[in-house]
């Protein structure tokens, strides 16, 4: 593997099976240092597997794996620069939130102890009582502490922030962005909150099935699929040949959502022709690219064979 000066992980034809199921088949994958990566899919898609071979907590079937441009396992110059937060995180059954505060700073070279501190200040967090003893949620909290605070040169967040109530979560997403901006670093974000953290986002990689589906800066992100409504006929005419997502019909009117940027002159030829035009959220966005998945959908599929094959 040729390892790229600005990428901090590489992955390469990584395959991971667990028995007769394939978790990850051949993901190719580049990410570059100090930016914010979401990485999103379905229970099941495989988020979990990637980050934990990443991470030296689950071994690669086959393929390559390179962080820092090195493979993860037992490696003394990698390890201490990852931080792996996850919501089923195991802890010693007599250990309290301070224990495990206290014991952060062993592992983790940046690890700031005041701002730990504040940060369970801020998440009601009861330091003294046992870890066994607290809630989802003040579990959730000891974990996105953890993980802001390491200060890791690569931060894993997988989803444990899932038990935190609205409030905390927005005090978690504030204080990460605030955070990063004093300090960048690399930060995979795994969520099915898909739109709450749509906005913390940089860097989208959707993965299904075990397999990238779509894996591009938010910024292009954004406005990249539109959904158009009105007259079939009209709809089909417009729409013909761009990439369909999705459609659906009722008597005489259909809806199109096609995976393609409209610019300013396709835009008032849709007003002129009375079509509507709706933006598709980034989770709407993802829901329609697995779903086309699942139905074996190509993706160059145009708008007037879906229609075609509704009828």
């Amino acid at each position: 593997m040729n390892v790229g000066t600005t990428n901090v992980i590489e992955t390469r034809n990584l395959t991971r099976r667990y028995r007769d199921q394939l978790a990850l088949d051949n993901v190719d994958l580049d990410i570059s240092g100090g930016r914010i990566y979401g990485l999103l899919g379905r229970n099941g898609a495989g988020k979990t597997t990637l980050m934990s071979i990443l991470t030296a907590q689950a071994f690669e079937s086959s393929g390559e794996v390179r962080v820092f441009g090195e493979h993860p396992f037992e490696n003394e110059r990698v390890l201490p620069r990852l931080c792996f937060v996850r919501e089923s995180q195991k802890y010693p059954d007599d250990f309290t939130p301070a224990n495990a505060l206290a014991s952060a700073r062993l592992f983790y070279p940046n690890w700031d102890g005041e701002f730990a501190l504040s940060l369970a200040d801020e998440f009601q967090l009861p330091l003294k009582r046992r870890l066994k003893k607290l809630s989802r949620g003040q579990l959730s909290a000891v974990g996105v502490i953890l993980g802001l605070a390491s200060r890791a040169d690569i931060t894993f967040f997988d989803e444990p922030y899932l038990g935190l109530d609205a409030v905390a979560r927005q005090i978690f997403y504030d204080r990460l962005v605030e955070d990063f901006a004093l300090y960048p670093r690399t930060i995979l974000l795994s969520s099915h909150l898909i739109d709450e953290v749509a906005n913390l986002l940089e860097h989208v990689i959707v993965i299904d099935h075990g397999r990238i589906v779509l894996n591009d800066d938010a910024e292009n992100i954004r406005g990249s699929a539109v959904t158009v409504t009105g007259t079939a006929e009209i709809v089909g005419a417009f729409s013909a040949g761009r990439p369909v997502l999705h459609s659906e019909s009722l008597g005489s009117l259909a809806s199109v959502t096609l995976e393609s940027r409209l610019d300013d002159g396709e835009r008032r030829e849709a007003a002129e022709l009375g079509l509507q035009l709706t933006p598709v959220s980034l989770q709407q966005l993802i829901v329609r690219k697995s779903l086309q998945v699942d139905a074996g959908q190509p993706s160059g599929a145009d708008a007037a064979d879906s229609m075609e094959a509704m009828k």
